[in-house]
């Protein structure tokens, strides 16, 4: 799954993570991107000294056996952290999916915790370029789902998910044990306070919000490639 940011990106790996068919995996190219660019985001010192760092040699463990043998792997990525050498191209046996928000919508939440951003911090804009690299290899249009969708209506939209994957739809995805899970990423401390809240999906977004001028800037450098990704997202 290649979401940006801010996208319910943790519920959704919260929700593959109830099936016992499925193992999953937070953000492993997050301390290869930290070492690589330097960028100075909360905690990053710390995810440097925890995880792998070298990009191919995490590369060569994704695209290996799933480490608890189970059918599904869920892997988490984020579009933005793949600075390096490794791509979407790299895993051409993998079943790959996009999941989208508003950009308006992840520059607000990313306000609460974060005092700057950059539009390539949502990551919209390589996550069109990898939908686009995919749908040339296959030949047609990979799954994308909105997060708005998929709070309105999880069940239904997360039921076409898994048909469009083809793997079996399993209502255990509707919810989850709350608090920290052991396979969330150390930056969880910082980042996972809503979803640790959680027991399942929240409610419907409202309105979009407003924004400070320098998020709005942000925002709308992002909304030409969100909409060009929604216009194939699932709906129920």
């Amino acid at each position: 799954m290649w979401s940006g940011p801010r996208n319910i990106s943790t519920a959704m790996m919260r929700s593959f993570g109830a099936r016992p068919d499925t193992f999953v995996s937070d953000e492993p190219f997050y301390g290869a991107y930290l070492k690589e660019t330097g960028d100075p985001q909360p905690m990053a010192d710390a995810v440097i000294a925890d995880m792998d760092c070298d990009w191919n040699s995490v590369a060569e463990a994704m695209r290996g056996e799933c480490p608890d043998g189970s059918p599904i792997w869920y892997q988490k990525h984020m579009p933005h952290h793949m600075e390096g050498p490794v791509d979407i191209r790299d895993f051409p046996e993998t079943r790959h999916a996009f999941l989208i928000r508003d950009p308006r919508r992840v520059a607000a939440s990313y306000a609460n915790k974060r005092s700057s951003i950059r539009p390539e911090h949502l990551g919209v804009t390589r996550q069109r370029l990898y939908f686009e690299m995919e749908s040339d290899r296959l030949g047609y249009a990979p799954p994308v789902v909105d997060t708005s969708d998929i709070l309105h209506n999880p069940g239904g939209l997360l039921a076409k998910l898994c048909e469009r994957l083809g793997i079996e739809w399993d209502p255990t995805m509707l919810s989850w044990t709350k608090g920290p899970h052991p396979e969330d990423g150390i930056w969880g401390t910082h980042w996972y306070d809503k979803v640790n809240a959680s027991t399942g999906f929240g409610s419907p977004p409202g309105g979009l919000p407003d924004l400070a001028p320098e998020f709005e800037e942000v925002a709308e450098a992002c909304r030409a490639d969100y909409e060009a990704l929604a216009t194939y997202r699932i709906t129920a």
